[in-house]
């Protein structure tokens, strides 16, 4: 069970760093296309929305891929 915590915690760790690598990669290469704009320029700003399906779809992906190699990796003890 000690194995599995390190695993999942390390694997969200690496998720996230990943999320936000990918996010900042993104906004630095973001170049808006001015011309389209045309002085109608909105002064708020909008996020897209948020949700943890993503995450929790991953980390029982992830929960199911350690069990498997565990299963499958299994070394004989004599």
């Amino acid at each position: 069970m000690k194995r599995y915590i390190v695993f999942i915690v390390s694997f969200v760790l690496l998720y996230i760093v990943v999320q936000i690598l990918s996010g900042w990669v993104l906004t630095a290469f973001y170049t808006p296309d001015l011309p389209l704009t045309n002085n109608n320029v909105s002064q708020e700003i909008g996020f897209g929305q948020t949700s943890i399906i993503p995450l929790l779809a991953t980390l029982s992906i992830a929960t199911l891929a350690y069990f498997m190699s565990q299963k499958i990796f299994v070394t004989s003890t004599k």
